[in-house]
Order: C-alpha cells, then structure tokens, then sequence
C-alpha cells in the first residue's frame, strides 16, 4: 500500500463529505474525480460505497438526540411514530424506481461526460426555481405530512440520474412543496439515512467478492476523511441555508460541469465515456 493511494483515498474521502449534503452531487463528483485520478477500478466501486456510508454516519451522529427519541419512542409516542412514517413514505418512491432502473443507469450512465451533463442541466433548474417567489406553508418537519414525504421522495428519485444531486432534488423538491429552506434541508437529511443505507447495504452486497483485507488501510483513511468532512459540511450547510439562496451552488454545477465539457471537447483530458 503506498502514499499515493493513501493520498487519492484522502482526497476523495474529503470531497465525498463536503459534497454528500450539499446540491453539487457527491457521485459525480466521484465519478469525476475518481476517472481523473485513474482510480475507477473495480476496488473503487467497493471503497465508494465505504465513504458514502461514512457521509451517513455523520449525519446519524449529528442528530443523534433526534434520532435516540425516535427510536425510544417509536413504540408509543405519536410523534416518533409520525416521524418513522414521513421517512418510510418519503423513501419509497427511491427504494421502487432503484430496484427496477438501478442497475441499467449505473451501467449506462455512471460517467463523467454525463454527470457534467446533469450538472450543467441541474444548475440552470436550481437558478431558474430560485426566480420563483416562495411562501412556506411548512418551518418544520414534524409540521409535514405524508403527502408532502411522498411528495419529496419523488424528488429525490431523481437523483438516481448521476450529476442531479441526491440533496438537490430533495432540497428544491421541499422549496416548491412548500417547506421553508431550513425544513428542505434537514428532511433532506433525515431522508439521507434509510436511502443511503438501503443503497450502501445493497451495493455491499452485490460487491461482496470484491472485499479485500488488503484494501482495509485505503478504505480506512477514505473513510475518516469522509465522517470529518460530512460533519463539517452538514453544520455549515445548515446555518447557510437559513439565510441564502443556492444560486452559488447552481453556477459552482454550471461552471465545473463546462470545464469537465471542455477539456474532453479540446483533448486536454481523456475522460471516461462509458
């Protein structure tokens, strides 16, 4: 195991948890920088998977007193019940569209061209609602209903598409539901941990000949780096949310996905097409 592949599980560690939560799609991303940086094996499938899992742990340990209630409670209070409900519907639409088209868009989609296809097209989408004037009728999750779950995870359905943004579609999906910013973002979250779970378990498993004790150090350092950075990044993201617009991260998408564009068009980088 040398340096360098320690560095590349660093880097991509990092970038997996400053952009799992934030409307830039942290799988293309991956994609992106995993094509760039010649790791897009058939070991990186298994380690990205790992770093995805650690982004969701961070988010588990940041809300680990809503989540501890929840659980405690969920046999009789009404309220944690209410909860578990809004997540199970809001998951649903993600849980049956990946089972029937998971596997037919990572095999035809999973590359860089198409991500900053998605980027650029999900760029101009988050300006274009952010032209539109909001009056939230919902501050809080526990104000939801299942329509409005239901609602969202179709949303977040869309994020199967690699370069949409998992938290994009959900967080903007939220805004044009009627959730107020903050609300978006922290049901974004919360929907996060049965949705990544249940893709992290499935991907893991049908990966499981792919396991190597060999990898564990790579795998270690990618996934230390993606808990801090997710950690970071969710209590940063909050606090931005309740006060700006996402027209930052909609040129950041529109800008790196022309570059990525770019420098495949010029020959500058021999980036993946399948």
């Amino acid at each position: 195991m040398d340096l360098a592949q320690l560095f590349v599980a660093l880097l991509l560690g990092i970038i997996e948890g400053l952009t799992e939560f934030l409307p830039v799609s942290s799988t293309g991303h991956l994609i992106i920088f995993g094509d760039l940086l010649g790791y897009n094996d058939e070991a990186s499938k298994v380690f990205k998977i790992v770093i995805q899992l650690a982004a969701i742990l961070a988010v588990c340990w940041d809300y680990r007193e809503r989540l501890v209630h929840v659980a405690t409670g969920v046999a009789s209070d009404p309220a944690a019940q209410r909860f578990v409900g809004l997540l199970i519907v809001g998951f649903l639409p993600a849980a049956v569209l990946g089972v029937m088209f998971h596997s037919k868009i990572k095999a035809l989609l999973f590359n860089p061209l198409t991500v900053a296809t998605a980027l650029i097209v999900g760029g101009f989408v988050i300006l274009w609602l952010e032209k539109r004037s909001y009056h939230p009728r919902i501050n809080a999750v526990d104000e939801m209903r299942w329509p409005d779950a239901l609602k969202v995870g179709f949303a977040q359905a869309l994020a199967m598409i690699p370069g949409t943004s998992r938290s994009g579609a959900t967080i903007m999906g939220g805004l044009v539901f009627g959730l107020s910013r903050k609300t978006a973002a922290e049901f974004s979250f919360f929907l996060a941990i049965p949705t990544m779970f249940a893709a992290t378990a499935y991907d893991l498993y049908k990966a499981r000949d792919m396991l190597h004790a060999s990898d564990l150090p790579v795998f270690a350092v990618g996934f230390v780096a993606s808990f801090v950075a997710a950690m970071w990044a969710v209590k940063t993201f909050i606090r931005f949310v309740s006060n700006h617009t996402f027209i930052v991260f909609a040129w950041y998408r529109i800008v790196f996905g022309i570059i990525v564009l770019a420098t495949w068009k010029l020959g500058l980088v021999a980036w993946s097409e399948v």
